[in-house]
Formats: structure tokens, sequence, C-alpha cells
């Protein structure tokens, strides 16, 4: 599926570049393409919320990330240890 920013010469050269790849190739491209989109969304946190801790940062993107339901779960595990 092409995103709405690409356009389709670029689209087609991404899917025959893809497509050239071989397996371990494509999960360390995905690998670093989801560490990136982690650090970009940490960025946003920080920038909206500039008295957050690193702490507090990782657990936005948790949240963010997982969904709060996941998070809240995984905060109430820690607390009954």
């Amino acid at each position: 599926m092409r995103a709405r920013d690409t356009i389709g010469e670029a689209y087609e050269i991404q899917v025959r570049l893809c497509r050239a790849m071989n397996s371990e190739q494509r999960s360390e491209l995905a690998l670093r393409m989801s560490d990136d989109v982690r650090r970009i969304a940490a960025g946003g946190i920080k920038q909206r919320h500039l008295d957050y801790s690193e702490r507090d940062v990782r657990r936005a993107l948790v949240a963010l990330l997982y969904g709060v339901n996941l998070w809240r779960e995984g905060s109430r595990q820690r607390m009954a240890r």
C-alpha cells in the first residue's frame, strides 16, 4: 500500500528494492524503521511535555504504542510486587 506522501515512481522503486532484499535484510530494515518510529514518537512526547523525565517519556511512549489499558495493567503488576 503506497503512502499518501509518496509519488508513484518513488513507490515503484521502493517496492523493487524491497523485493530484491533477502528475508534477513527485510527484517533488519523493519527493525530499523521500528526503532526510528519509536525515537520520533519519543521526541514528539518530549517536545509536548517539556517537564517529563526520561521515565515519563518512556511510560507515555508505551501507552501510545500499546494502549493505555495495557500500560495500566503493567503498572498494576509492578505495584503488586
